[in-house]
């Protein structure tokens, strides 16, 4: 038997047990899937400090600290968004229409899944995939094998206890291109969470696919706006995690009048400012190599930064500004930037600084995110309309807000769907509702009125 051959038994006999498991589940109540689906959230959240210890230790990017509030806080705020919520049997009916849904199973979910966030996207992909009656396969990233199947098992530990079928939710114990391959294109949907390739890899399956698009989150403060408001704001989502997701903001723009204000409160709040050119240049070369971030800075904190470019920042500093030289068509620092690291810009008007960061769109994270501070309607309808991005958080930290919040209407979530922009399926974020079928019964409707020529062509 030659590899591809042994690959694909591999695989088969991961979905062989997922059928199963899933033929038994699909049979069980709303509250059985509900009390299934809490209890994957209330793992992680009960064990967030060891699964974040594990994480850090593993993939060695970002810090316990933000890794544990990321672990309480995405299990609580998911669980939240789905309790109570209908997903099997008869969800409602339309009485204009007539339209009775009916939710149904999807079957076996594929879910491939990031070193950047280890722990939650598998548990909210799992979250999802069974609140819908659902199995789920994940295929972690390889970085990350040991700290995701870890959360795993103590999760199947805790359903195993309360009586669920075996095999719900599995995690490949074997990684290779070729299995991750073989798993998508022999699951029934499939979530890929990660870099362009997986994502296209996804969407080449033959399975039908939700991906996720890279992250450039361009903030914009509204001229006038109060910078002791927005600066602390935008340094929490730009350091938190350092850097690594893919929702943190990653340049701010703000009116030239306002400049000193700003810089000052950067200053204020434990930024350093790159004022000499050399130094630019360094913190460039740490960051990026052909192009492409540099796998030595990516998670790393500013300390470490500094470190690779062969410069002195103070011991206490939260974050690195850079004012780009151009936007990210002409100047790397305008892309992503996967490290503490913020690129600066200066308008003259609020059109400029839509311009820019839509060039910075164009360069990476088209479709995914912005965030804009401001108190007008008049302009966060302005920007709204001009952006190609799928969120606009307004006034909010964008790490803590674009993946959902108790403080805003956006479904909680770890995989941000970006649209067409993007090259993905969904521009919203992922939810529940995105792995289950619908069945609609359509009843007939005698009194329906019936247009006559004049009033469908006149």
């Amino acid at each position: 038997m030659n590899g591809i051959d042994k690959s694909r038994e591999y695989i088969d006999g991961y979905i062989e047990r997922a059928r199963k498991a899933q033929a038994i589940f699909e049979q069980m109540s709303q509250e059985e899937v509900d009390l299934a689906v809490k209890t994957i959230g209330k793992t992680v959240f009960d064990n967030a400090e060891y699964l974040a210890e594990i994480a850090v230790a593993e993939t060695r990017m970002g810090n316990v600290a933000d890794k544990v509030a990321k672990n309480r806080q995405k299990a609580g705020i998911i669980w939240n968004s789905l309790k109570g919520k209908p997903s099997r049997g008869i969800l409602d009916t339309d009485e204009a229409t007539g339209i009775t849904r009916v939710a149904k199973p999807m079957g076996v979910v594929a879910a491939v899944t990031p070193c950047t966030n280890p722990i939650v996207t598998p548990m909210s992909n799992a979250m999802f995939a069974l609140k819908c009656g659902n199995a789920i396969i994940i295929t972690p990233h390889h970085s990350a094998v040991r700290c995701s199947t870890e959360a795993v098992d103590m999760i199947n530990a805790e359903l195993e206890r309360l009586g669920y079928p075996q095999h719900l939710i599995q995690i490949l114990d074997q990684h290779s291109r070729e299995h991750t391959k073989n798993l998508m294109s022999a699951s029934d949907v499939v979530i890929a969470t990660g870099g362009a390739g997986i994502v296209e890899a996804a969407y080449s399956s033959g399975r039908p696919a939700l991906g996720v698009g890279a992250g450039n989150v361009q903030c914009i403060i509204d001229e006038g706006y109060d910078p002791s408001v927005a600066v602390p704001k935008i340094i929490a989502g730009r350091t938190f995690d350092n850097g690594i997701i893919c929702s943190g903001e990653q340049s701010v723009i703000f009116h030239e009048n306002d400049r000193e204000r700003v810089m000052a409160e950067f200053e204020a709040n434990g930024a350093y400012i790159v004022r000499d050119k050399n130094e630019l240049e360094c913190i460039r070369e740490a960051l990026f190599q052909d192009g492409k971030p540099n796998r030595h800075s990516v998670g790393q904190s500013c300390a470490a930064v500094a470190e690779l470019a062969g410069i002195d920042i103070p011991a206490a500093t939260r974050v690195i500004v850079a004012e780009a030289e151009g936007s990210g068509l002409t100047d790397p620092l305008g892309g992503e930037k996967m490290a503490p690291v913020l690129a600066a810009y200066s308008y003259k008007t609020l059109e400029e600084g839509v311009n820019i960061a839509r060039e910075n769109l164009e360069k990476d994270g088209k479709g995914h995110s912005a965030v804009f501070h401001s108190d007008s309607e008049e302009h966060i309808a302005y920007v709204a309309e001009s952006l190609c991005v799928s969120r606009f958080v307004i006034n909010q930290i964008s790490a803590s807000s674009t993946g959902g919040s108790f403080y805003n209407g956006l479904a909680p979530t770890n995989t941000l769907g970006c649209g067409s922009w993007g090259h993905n399926s969904i521009s919203e974020n992922l939810t529940y509702t995105h792995l289950m079928n619908i069945s609609r019964i359509a009843r007939y409707m005698p009194n329906n009125h019936v247009p006559t020529e004049d009033e469908l062509w006149g």
